[in-house]
């Protein structure tokens, strides 16, 4: 029996798109930018923009959280003492219930110290800003696959993919068919089942 959305967690929420926010305390702007993001790639990308568009600025601080099970995050306090700046900002991300998210909060010293107390409540109130701005999206895990197979049993995976209502892309209906498929981790199981009851069909994930 396959595997239904009872028994896997795979919806989780994010950001559907980019968004700012702002904080100003005795002269010191905090720039708040939050992005939805996927690995640590796009987010090293993102962050050397950021320093570089803002070269100018004191303090690039950020966190960020990944993953459905939301168990790959980072604070980074980029300069300012110790938890003053990415764990606020991380807590906001978390108060919220969010993955796949970064916030990044450039920081323009006004000539003021704010001490730890204000340098927190400003990187905590410039993030809840973008946060608001950017409001919520549902998303569904999954898993891309890769289908190969004859010509035979064209018609048996078609009817299996409109069936389980499954995206497609990659089509090669060359000399070996084959195309690629995302399934939501709570279908795996079923995917997976139904794919190996069609002989010569090989199934791998990307």
């Amino acid at each position: 029996m396959g595997a239904t959305t009872d028994t896997i967690r795979d919806t989780y929420r994010s950001i559907p798109a980019p968004a700012e926010g702002l904080f100003k305390d005795n002269g010191s702007r905090f720039l708040a930018f939050a992005y939805p993001v996927e690995n640590e790639e796009e987010i090293k990308d993102r962050v050397q923009a950021l320093r570089k568009k803002y070269h100018d600025a004191r303090h690039h601080c950020y966190a960020y959280r990944l993953g459905h099970l939301g168990d790959r995050f980072r604070a980074n306090d980029d300069g300012e003492p110790s938890s003053s700046a990415g764990r606020p900002i991380l807590g906001q991300i978390d108060s919220r219930g969010l993955s796949d998210v970064l916030v990044v909060v450039v920081r323009y010293f006004g000539g003021i110290k704010l001490g730890i107390p204000g340098l927190i409540r400003a990187y905590r109130t410039a993030t809840a800003d973008a946060l608001e701005q950017a409001g919520t999206v549902e998303k569904v895990a999954g898993k891309w696959f890769r289908l190969r197979f004859g010509y035979d049993k064209m018609n048996d995976v078609m009817k299996l993919l409109k069936e389980m209502d499954l995206p497609q892309r990659a089509q090669d209906f060359s000399q070996r068919c084959s195309l690629e498929t995302r399934v939501r981790l709570a279908a795996e199981a079923d995917f997976l089942s139904r794919t190996a009851g069609i002989g010569d069909c090989q199934t791998e994930e990307l």
